[in-house]
């Protein structure tokens, strides 16, 4: 679908006695593949074996039973496990994470999720020094940085490299016997933190702690590192906390379910659709969402409108991803295979609530299968901002010159895709329903955490 893709899912466990390490980490990354679908991977130590396991696809195609039970150390204690959307560095094997290098810490293992915009500076200044690079994945020079940091303890050392590297990221490192959680001073990807019977747990989303049998404790602050040794849980401020996370995580990525930074995401994304109704009311009979992307708004929007919301849009749950197809035909044929009308549209006036629009395409073919479906009107609302500028903090949304938005004003969007009125939600009304600061640099251009041309030249004065 036109979406912005997903970014990735990070998890991991340290536990006070042996516990089924791979199998807890499993379920926990069923509970994030919403955030990454193309490569899934595990690291598993009982503190002197340190197994690794990873490969392209979903986590149930990649964690077989077989590859589960290798997994299986008697003695398991730590671990950590990633599912992979791939931003920087293509989608090979290679760059499945977690991960791993032999250092004076002992066998690292790391798993990100986010984007360092200074990595190909460092990275150059890297190899001159002569470190070797096995992946084309930002997220390897955090490792070889860290490699070079033998002479310290672990937590002062990733502490040091966060201090060289620039950007939006979650990580999380293991060695045989520490786990590490690491968050950019802005906090622009989530990470959080969990208590269980067993131990600690941190992932990217609370759901994935719940799979776990953790409890939700806090969030990792931005800018802290946060590490469990010997059954100990201990902190250091790194960098002072300017938090600005991504609004995209309330808007679309994070799931209905989840709780980051104190705002619950399914009750934000309501709030949305009230302030985009109170932004662009629109005279119809009804409100339908875009599933599911845009169920919270709609429900929203129908909320503050005393409209009636009717799914008047089905989603096949068996389509799987839609990729792009080589004719215009095909494409169709692919969205309706994913989406098709329902009779509740027939003879009416509908207002048609999604998350976003990228690139206009899928967007143009929903409201046009709408209409073949009987809707008179189609009134199309966004509950955000239109989306001009790409991010360089781990989500993918294309190139610039792809962003509709970025080439065309909103009329001139409403007159490509069909629709009979076009409306997105203001920045003020994206903040107001979040209630707190939010990065919306993909709105409006202003990067808290820098660009790639700022990063080269931090990263040519610190090193």
């Amino acid at each position: 679908m036109d979406k912005p893709q997903e970014e990735c899912g990070i998890l991991g466990l340290w536990s006070e006695g042996p516990v089924d390490v791979a199998g807890l980490l499993h379920l926990g990354l069923l509970a994030l593949q919403h955030r990454g679908q193309e490569a899934a991977g595990m690291a598993v130590t009982d503190g002197k074996a340190f197994l690794v396991e990873k490969d392209l696809g979903l986590v149930n195609q990649v964690f077989t039973e077989e590859r589960l039970g290798k997994l299986r150390l008697p003695e398991a204690r730590l671990g950590l496990a990633h599912t992979r959307y791939s931003t920087t560095g293509s989608n090979l094997r290679i760059n499945a994470q977690p991960l791993t290098a032999r250092t004076a810490h002992g066998v690292l293992a790391i798993a990100h999720n986010g984007n360092f915009t200074n990595a190909k500076p460092l990275r150059d200044r890297l190899l001159l020094e002569g470190a070797t690079f096995q992946s084309t994945s930002d997220t390897e020079v955090m490792l070889l940085l860290l490699a070079r940091m033998g002479h310290l303890p672990l937590p002062e050392a990733a502490a040091q490299a966060m201090r060289l590297l620039q950007g939006g990221y979650s990580i999380l490192l293991m060695n045989r016997k520490t786990l590490l959680a690491l968050r950019d001073p802005h906090g622009v990807r989530p990470l959080v933190l969990g208590k269980a019977p067993w131990g600690y747990a941190f992932a990217s989303e609370p759901p994935a702690l719940l799979l776990m049998g953790a409890e939700y404790v806090r969030d990792v602050r931005p800018g802290e590192v946060v590490w469990v040794e010997e059954g100990r849980l201990q902190s250091l401020q790194a960098l002072p906390p300017e938090p600005a996370p991504c609004a995209f995580e309330w808007i679309y990525f994070a799931r209905p379910d989840s709780v980051l930074d104190g705002t619950e995401a399914y009750e934000a994304r309501v709030r949305m659709g009230m302030e985009l109704f109170r932004e662009a009311p629109a005279e119809a009979d009804l409100v339908v969402p875009v599933p599911d992307s845009g169920i919270g708004a709609a429900v929203g929007y129908a909320k503050a409108s005393g409209l009636p919301l009717e799914f008047g849009l089905y989603k096949n749950p068996y389509a799987g991803r839609t990729f792009i197809q080589p004719t215009q035909e095909l494409r169709d044929l692919k969205t309706r295979l994913k989406l098709s009308p329902t009779g509740a549209v027939k003879g009416k006036r509908v207002v048609l609530v999604d998350d976003s629009i990228v690139r206009g395409t899928t967007s143009r073919r929903i409201v046009r299968m709408l209409k073949e479906a009987g809707a008179l009107e189609v009134h199309f609302r966004v509950s955000s901002p239109p989306i001009r500028f790409p991010c360089y903090y781990g989500i993918d949304t294309a190139a610039r010159k792809e962003l509709i938005a970025a080439e065309k004003s909103v009329e001139e969007i409403q007159a490509y895709i069909g629709a009979d009125s076009l409306a997105f939600l203001s920045e003020e009304g994206v903040k107001r329903a979040i209630g707190r600061p939010v990065c919306l640099a993909c709105f409006n251009g202003r990067y808290p955490a820098g660009v790639p041309e700022e990063g080269e030249k931090l990263a040519l004065e610190l090193l």
